[in-house]
């Protein structure tokens, strides 16, 4: 099966099972800092989407850290625990980078390393428009998948903190840990 069937049966499944409402899923995250909710586009990037709704489901993202922050670049999370035990995940995602939708202030990518079909768990939020996360003709984008529509500016207190070496990463760790206390999924 190739990309474009897997992209279209996913679609069709969505349709099936849920309502046009299932295409703009909301999910909260509440932080030691506060809460932000996200809208994510099921519509453009379905396989991400579900899979993300999944860990949430699970209570994947109950005590994580948000590891990675780089100021006015973005702020990451789904790596490890708030003690920084590294989170095991499960298997890779394929890329929809291609989905149309752009790496801009508050919108929601899957990280991944340079293999361009490595994104699994982990998140990031865009602090400002980064269109260079995005695909280009000879090369994978980082995919977005849904945006911040409430608590931009805890995003942006995330983004400010101080950073530096802690646990496994050499840099762009909080100084002062920012950890997801909860994450929900409001409507799916």
């Amino acid at each position: 099966m190739n990309l474009k069937n897997i992209i279209l049966t996913s679609l069709l499944f969505s349709f099936s099972l849920f309502g046009q409402e299932s295409f703009a899923p909301q999910v909260r995250f509440s932080t030691n800092l506060g809460e932000f909710t996200m809208e994510l586009d099921r519509l453009r990037a379905p396989i991400t989407v579900q899979n993300f709704i999944d860990y949430i489901d699970n209570d994947y993202y109950q005590d994580v850290l948000f590891h990675r922050v780089v100021h006015g670049f973005v702020v990451q999370a789904g790596a490890v625990s708030s003690d920084m035990t590294t989170k095991t995940a499960e298997q890779n995602v394929i890329n929809e980078s291609g989905n149309g939708l752009s790496n801009v202030r508050g919108s929601v990518g899957m990280a991944r390393t340079q293999d361009p079909h490595s994104g699994n768990a982990q998140f990031y939020i865009n602090l400002s428009d980064n269109f260079a996360l995005n695909p280009s003709p000879t090369r994978w984008g980082y995919a977005v998948f849904g945006r911040v529509i409430s608590g931009m500016d805890i995003i942006d207190l995330i983004g400010e903190r101080q950073t530096g070496a802690g646990g496994p990463f050499a840099s762009d760790v909080p100084m002062d840990p920012v950890v997801i206390l909860e994450a929900e999924v409001l409507r799916y």
